[in-house]
């Protein structure tokens, strides 16, 4: 959150610690404000030293209501207020209680009523939530009003003694699932003293006929869930008790839905707990959808490689048949060409991604090449930098140029003995650059690639151009011959 640590920069004695837990309080303060209805405003007092006094409050983040509409059209973030300009936020900092009692202000056309909430951590006020609510609509709440406010009311003073947000959660706590998505409210027993609509609608849809309220939760989940029970699992009725934050799934034939537990506590003691639900039914058929997808493509890819693998074998019995060397040399050739396109749905099908390992395929493809040489345990190459994983469309045509660039150089392009050649890789934001450099005589007089009848560099020169739109040169230099690469990413 850069904008967050810009703004508490310089104006603040914030520690690093201080910060991350107010960062985790914005993470999830979105419930508060949609079970409060209110804007909430996060105030960081302005001071240089924990010592001081503070000068002032900067607003660092503000998040406004799904459940009502916001009081704040235009964004406060980065605003400043000077120390005596707002009491109830100086008084919520300086004293470490909650503001509630103050009579409604006017904003605009209208009646705004403002609580604060100290933000405690270690025992210590780091910042103040300031809540901003219509007035107007406090009047004649219904009873969902009535409990989402007794709820927010006592996650506020969850907030005001540094238990809210719970610690080390991780990623059990994301995301949450939304107020209207479905609520309910449980006693210190686990007993459902209040559902929404959506809620009880979302358990009518797993098979639930009658009323929710005044059941345990966990009896209600147990008997609508056809969750295969892992007996060293506990029970849904122990996970949806009340007693401990967690994340628990249920679902049947007909729907999933996701719970996630949040106790509600008061000093040590819990009081009860709110669970958050959503039905997630379409996503988990969208997920199982994509896992088989995956599958699918993956299979292909070992397919294709297979086949291409028979097909290198055939050629390969062919050439050894044939007793002309130039014909023989030609299916020699197609099979090392096949065997790198292989070499590439052979990593395609290990991947969950359909992105390819360059750097694997590249050492498998130099191993190849050495093998293949008549002069191998003469030659050496050496590798300098990485490319790492390039999609299947790039690395499919890029393995069969550095095959093409490898074995031209291996043939035509290297000294008798102790010869060297060298392959530099550079990856770049925005493009791919490769160097392959033998020790050879170099190209004859007057090459032009785009004439040469050499059927390898015709095949790299139309890859290059036409699968990676990239750039290909080959050059003579002091030493030997570079080949240089370069395509767009």
């Amino acid at each position: 959150m850069p904008q967050f640590e810009s703004l508490i920069h310089g104006r603040s004695s914030i520690s690093i610690d201080q910060a991350h837990k107010l960062r985790e309080l914005v993470a999830d303060w979105q419930l508060l404000s949609d079970l409060s209805f209110a804007d909430l405003v996060l105030w960081v007092p302005i001071r240089k030293d924990m010592k001081m006094w503070p000068t002032g409050h900067v607003a660092v983040a503000h998040i406004r209501p799904t459940t009502a509409a916001t009081i704040f059209t235009n964004d406060i973030i980065g605003d400043e207020i000077l120390w005596g300009s707002n009491a109830q936020i100086d008084s919520a900092l300086s004293n470490a209680e909650i503001i509630r009692d103050s009579a409604p202000e006017k904003f605009g056309e209208i009646l705004v009523k403002q609580e604060t909430i100290p933000v405690v951590f270690d025992d210590q006020v780091i910042a103040v939530i300031s809540r901003h609510r219509n007035a107007e609509l406090m009047r004649s709440p219904s009873r969902l009003e009535l409990n989402y406010r007794e709820i927010a009311h006592c996650l506020y003073r969850m907030v005001s003694e540094g238990t809210f947000p719970y610690k080390n959660v991780g990623s059990l706590f994301e995301p949450v699932p939304r107020v209207g998505d479905g609520l309910i409210r449980l006693d210190v027993n686990g007993v459902i003293s209040f559902a929404s609509p959506n809620a009880r609608s979302a358990f009518s849809r797993m098979g639930w006929k009658s009323e929710i309220e005044s059941n345990i939760l966990g009896e209600v989940a147990e008997a609508v869930a056809n969750n295969s029970h892992d007996p060293h699992e506990e029970g849904i009725r122990t996970r949806l008790n009340g007693k401990v934050l967690r994340r628990v799934e249920i679902d049947n034939q007909g729907a999933i839905i996701e719970l996630l537990v949040l106790p509600l506590l008061q000093g040590e003691d819990r009081i009860g707990a709110i669970v958050l639900l959503q039905n997630v039914t379409e996503l988990r058929r969208r997920e199982r959808e994509l896992v088989t997808k995956d599958a699918t493509i993956r299979e292909i890819h070992h397919r294709v490689k297979n086949n291409l693998q028979t097909v290198s074998a055939l050629l390969r019995l062919q050439a050894r048949r044939i007793e002309d060397p130039g014909a023989a040399s030609a299916l020699n050739e197609a099979v090392r060409r096949i065997a790198s396109i292989a070499l590439v749905h052979e990593t395609l099908s290990s991947s969950a991604e359909n992105t390819v390992a360059f750097d694997e395929v590249l050492n498998q493809l130099v191993t190849h090449a050495l093998e293949l040489s008549p002069r191998m345990g003469q030659l050496k190459i050496e590798r300098k930098g990485e490319l790492g994983s390039l999609e299947s469309r790039v690395a499919t045509p890029l393995s069969l140029v550095v095959t093409e660039l490898m074995h031209n150089a291996l043939e035509h392009g290297l000294a008798e003995q102790g010869s060297v050649l060298s392959i530099e890789l550079q990856r770049y934001s925005n493009e791919c650059v490769i160097n392959i450099v033998d020790d050879g005589i170099g190209l004859p007089d007057g090459f032009d690639l785009a004439t040469s009848s050499n059927l390898g560099l015709q095949i790299v020169r139309t890859l290059t151009e036409n699968e990676l739109n990239g750039v290909l040169k080959l050059e003579s230099t002091q030493q030997g011959t570079r080949a240089n690469l370069r395509f767009p990413l």
